[in-house]
């Protein structure tokens, strides 16, 4: 009997959790330097979709950060950098981004993505994968459903 039950729940764990998988909004206790500093130049990246030694690795080297110098104030690298590390991503999930780490270098990027055609990559209006907005059109919200994708060309994503 137990596992009649367990088989009827089943399917609403996996949907709900299917579902939660789409959805990366920022902590509620994200510092507001966070959206200041970060998002100033590019998607404030959820924190989740880096492990913990990435973001280490990136806010040692600011001053060289992707061919910019987004160097902060201690203060302020201190706080971003300890709210990083305190919602970062499971390693053994989203993987490593590399020596310098890029979110797009991550095992879990590359399954998620590997169907896009390159020249969806290379397309004026996405320039790179980091440019989740591009795509994405609800990531600065923090969802990345399937359905919300619109690839640059204007069509809507299809399984």
């Amino acid at each position: 009997m137990k596992i009649l039950r367990f088989l009827a729940v089943l399917p609403l764990f996996a949907l709900s959790h299917a579902a939660h998988a789409d959805k990366l909004r920022l902590p509620a206790d994200a510092p507001p330097a966070f959206q200041a500093e970060c998002a100033s130049c590019h998607l404030a990246f959820p924190p989740q979709l880096l492990a913990a030694d990435d973001w280490k690795r990136i806010m040692v080297s600011l001053d060289k950060h992707y061919g910019d110098n987004a160097s902060l104030d201690a203060k302020t690298r201190v706080i971003l950098e300890d709210f990083l590390l305190k919602y970062a991503g499971d390693a053994r999930k989203v993987g490593v981004g590399g020596t310098a780490p890029r979110l797009t270098a991550t095992p879990w990027f590359k399954r998620k993505h590997h169907e896009v055609p390159r020249t969806d990559w290379t397309h004026a209006k996405v320039k790179t994968p980091a440019n989740c907005t591009a795509c994405h059109t609800m990531a600065a919200e923090g969802s990345y459903r399937e359905r919300e994708i619109v690839m640059p060309n204007g069509r809507r994503w299809e399984d």
